[in-house]
């Protein structure tokens, strides 16, 4: 299987080319958004946490309801919609940032509706890249995606980073936005792959209670989403909250922030490549194990360690992180009904970004409390207890690829 027949189907590079744009706007939005929150005259950690949190938690809420309406309407259609509207909501973001005066409404505005719209696209997006490939090549193919995606996550990264120290954050938000409403354009054009389900006469609340069914039946997606949730939990809480603080403290502000996600960008870029090719038969317990690089990442970020030593650390997080997404999306798409993959996707991204809000809003607070540093210490202590418990879980430990595709992924 190579990486030029994957690229030969029909669309797939008008696909990647949209996921290249907009995650090169998300290389640039998370650094300039905090920065940007960061320099306000009001702005503070709580205030980033919180608006972070609102984003998170509209999402949320939403993702139950965005699986039903990617099964139910089309996959790509939804997936094209959500980024278009995302980003002209968080136009209103920029402009304000333009007039040199950011209303805390403003900044909920732009940032629960894009949630809101994020919560449309996690869902169907899962259902896209499986309208584009054959079973046979949909690891190639996620990992294909995740190289993509960042590649231009570590180029907005570094361009945000100079864009935001020369001319400040308003330029970068801008981008971020335009980048979003291009991709969705891009997508758009091949809406009819995935088009709306024949009307099944089914409600909304049924809808959703048969995608909740079909996730739950999987005790091995169950646990590891749990114990997932509780590491995006620590990771956000003290890299988009707490780690900017501590470049402004330690380092050099969002040039030395930048440095390091892009550091971790090019983990990704890493785990990636290794996506493409690597076979594993246990990939929930080759998963799992490797994620006590998070706790490594998080015990550096609470010395501080030295600028070098700790972007080191963001890179094998960011090698493990991408490797998740390769492997467990195929796992996921071979596994749940092709006809329930988005309402069952929406509670996976549910169950994982769960605790996150938490870990946004409580990180400044106890910071406030414990210090910056044995605030994060104990976010690596909870990643390491829950790694080991979902270690010990015979469900996650078991199980198991198919045979062929173990030996011919």
């Amino acid at each position: 299987m190579t990486i030029r027949s994957t690229l030969g189907h029909k669309y797939i590079k008008r696909f990647y080319l949209a996921r290249f744009v907009s995650n090169l706007g998300n290389g640039m939005g998370p650094i300039a958004l905090a920065f940007g929150i960061l320099h306000l005259p009001h702005g503070s950690a709580k205030e980033l946490g919180f608006v972070l949190g609102a984003q998170v938690v509209a999402l949320l809420c939403m993702l139950p309801f965005g699986g039903v309406i990617a099964d139910k309407y089309g996959r790509i259609k939804i997936c094209a919609i959500s980024d278009v509207v995302g980003g002209l909501v968080l136009l209103v973001q920029v402009f304000y940032f333009h007039l040199g005066h950011v209303p805390i409404g403003a900044l909920l505005f732009s940032n629960i509706g894009f949630g809101l719209m994020w919560g449309l696209f996690w869902p169907s997006l899962s259902g896209v890249l499986p309208a584009l490939l054959p079973e046979e090549k949909f690891q190639q193919g996620n990992a294909i995606n995740q190289f993509v995606g960042n590649f231009a996550m570590i180029a907005g990264t570094a361009v945000g980073g100079y864009l935001i120290t020369a001319f400040g954050s308003t330029v970068a938000l801008l981008i971020d936005a335009l980048t979003f409403i291009f991709s969705g354009c891009v997508v758009m054009t091949f809406r009819k792959l995935t088009p709306a389900r024949e009307e099944t006469g089914a409600s909304i609340r049924e809808d959703m209670r048969e995608g909740w069914k079909v996730f739950i039946s999987f005790r091995w997606i169950v646990i590891t989403v749990a114990g997932f949730s509780f590491l995006v939990m620590v990771w956000s809480g003290a890299q988009d909250v707490l780690g900017p603080v501590i470049a402004l403290k330690h380092f050099h502000g969002a040039k030395s922030w930048a440095f390091v996600i892009t550091l971790e960008s090019i983990g990704y870029i890493v785990g990636s490549l290794l996506g493409i090719k690597i076979k594993v038969t246990y990939p929930m317990r080759f998963l799992t194990a490797i994620s006590v690089t998070l706790t490594g990442y998080l015990l550096l970020l609470a010395r501080p360690a030295p600028l070098l030593l700790l972007a080191f650390g963001a890179f094998l997080w960011g090698i493990t992180l991408d490797l998740w997404g390769a492997l467990w999306g195929t796992a996921f798409q071979l596994t749940i009904p092709r006809e329930a993959l988005s309402r069952a996707s929406a509670f996976d991204g549910l169950g994982t970004l769960l605790l996150r809000p938490v870990g946004l809003a409580i990180a400044a607070p106890l910071a406030a409390v414990l210090g910056v540093s044995r605030t994060i210490t104990i976010f690596a202590a909870i990643s390491l207890i829950f790694i080991l418990g979902m270690l010990a879980i015979p469900a996650v430990w078991h199980m198991k690829l198919p045979d062929a595709l173990s030996e011919n992924s």
